[in-house]
């Protein structure tokens, strides 16, 4: 059995081995064979056309490495402008390159806040008594119940009136002067309705009717049955729903967007498709110092009562207009918080990477000051595979004034690095609120003060709370400035 098992492993071993000599065989004769067939030099990085081998290989993307033949070594150089690569149509296919045009034209941004329902104070009826007496038939007892114009609330014992009703039945006797008695009673608070039943009678009412002046709800009652009450006493409060005032708050930034007569949309979010069109009626001139927001109302109809105070909206506006703004996809943009750049396809296979000015960003848009213009078609997927392109490292560092390590010192007569940490931050006018260090260099105590965003300074990331290195310089006579900025080491953080 041994033996027969021994002769089965030999059998196995020399099938392999005859095997493996015929792939080396058939392999050799199929790369070198045939004169007609273009010789392959060596094989190229597909990102990097520096880094080559003799075989073929893989990236650490599991990329293959791209064969170069005799006779195009040269092919993709002749475009010496700085920061510019030529990739084969093949490789971008592969690297699943897209890209957008640029466009100028008005971008109008939107800016959602939170509202609140609350009563309309133009709608308030302030309920009293113009002539002191005693509370009596008290017909509305707790807050929240509904009443209709007209309607009795309570009943006044008034000495006061029962002596003007005394005075209007006496001129009746007369005929004389019964205008004045109707019109005394009138300015006392007595209704209509009521001086002509006392009339009807010829006898006075002891206890006069109080009635409501408006429908709505009760929204505060300040007394009791049996009370003693005067003028100078609100003793009931009635609130209109028939329209309602919805409170609307923005943080400081967006301010800029809040402006009378401006139309919005208002939408409940507990009631899918529920949506309102409405013009801002007042901006408040003040910011609440808590929660620096900025405040705002707008009137709405609710003549069906579906809004309730104290429900919470959102009201969507739009922003001030940037009129003629060149703009790009807000993901062609790379950030690197000391320069942002875009890479724009010249022509096919031809991209170059540029060095921008970049202004707000609006929605999925963002604008451009300088650097690009309109009609040039941006990379907004895998640019950042061409801007780490090896052969364009020294074309970039040459735009970074001098390459990183220039750029985290900063001039020695001008600019000064601090930590700080952001207070509150203004996007609309470019500033940044830090409570920061002390600057020995300017003989600065620690303070909070407000710096100005530099051009090139990646401000999407920054929010209160957080700490961060700063680069600050003085501008020419105008304050001060941010100019670069990067996270707190470890070792620092460690230390507070």
């Amino acid at each position: 059995m041994k033996v027969w098992l021994f002769i089965l492993a030999l059998l196995i071993g020399a099938a392999a081995g005859s095997g493996g000599l015929y792939v080396w065989m058939h392999g050799t004769a199929a790369n070198g064979g045939g004169d007609g067939e273009r010789e392959i030099l060596y094989y190229r990085h597909p990102m990097d056309s520096s880094i080559t081998s003799d075989t073929p290989d893989k990236d650490s993307m599991g990329m293959d490495y791209i064969p170069v033949y005799a006779g195009d070594e040269e092919e993709g150089e002749g475009d010496d402008s700085p920061g510019t690569v030529s990739i084969k149509p093949q490789v971008t296919q592969n690297l699943g390159v897209r890209t957008a045009m640029a466009k100028q034209g008005d971008l109008t941004p939107g800016v959602d806040a939170l509202g609140f329902v609350e009563y309309n104070e133009s709608e308030l009826e302030h309920v009293h008594v113009r002539a002191e007496g005693w509370v009596e038939d008290l017909k509305v007892r707790t807050t929240g119940e509904s009443v209709d114009k007209g309607q009795i609330l309570f009943r006044t014992d008034s000495p006061r009136l029962q002596n003007a009703q005394e005075e209007l039945l006496q001129a009746h006797r007369r005929n004389s002067g019964v205008d004045s008695a109707r019109q005394r009673l009138r300015s006392l608070g007595m209704a209509d309705e009521d001086i002509r039943t006392v009339e009807q009678r010829g006898d006075i009412l002891r206890l006069v009717p109080v009635r409501a002046r408006q429908s709505g709800v009760v929204r505060e009652l300040n007394f009791s049955e049996g009370m003693h009450v005067n003028p100078s006493q609100t003793l009931m409060e009635i609130a209109d729903l028939s329209s309602v005032w919805v409170m609307l708050e923005v943080f400081e930034p967006q301010m800029g967007a809040l402006r009378t007569g401006q139309s919005t949309r208002v939408s409940l979010p507990f009631r899918p498709g529920w949506e309102r069109q409405a013009e801002l009626d007042f901006v408040y001139p003040n910011l609440d110092t808590d929660s620096r927001v900025q405040r705002a109302r707008l009137t709405l109809d609710n003549a069906d009562g579906e809004l309730r105070p104290g429900m919470y909206t959102q009201v969507a506006l739009d922003g001030e207009t940037v009129s003629d703004a060149v703009h790009v996809p807000a993901e062609s943009v790379i950030r690197t918080g000391e320069q942002n750049r875009i890479v724009v396809m010249q022509e096919e296979g031809s991209f170059q990477v540029r060095e921008v000015r970049i202004g707000r960003r609006i929605g999925d848009r963002m604008v451009i000051r300088e650097g690009v213009k309109p009609h040039e078609s941006v990379v907004v997927s895998s640019q950042f595979l061409i801007d780490s392109e090896s052969s364009t490292v020294a074309e970039l560092d040459r735009m970074d004034a001098g390459g990183a390590s220039d750029a985290d010192e900063p001039d020695a007569e001008t600019d000064v690095w601090t930590r700080g940490q952001v207070k509150d931050l203004d996007i609309e006018r470019g500033t940044v609120k830090l409570a920061h260090d002390p600057v020995p260099e300017w003989d600065w105590p620690a303070m909070t003060m407000n710096f100005g965003i530099g051009d090139g300074v990646d401000e999407g990331h920054l929010q209160p709370g957080m700490e961060m290195r700063f680069r600050i310089r003085e501008r020419d006579g105008d304050g001060y400035e941010i100019t670069g900025m990067k996270p707190v080491r470890e070792e620092e953080a460690s230390d507070d």
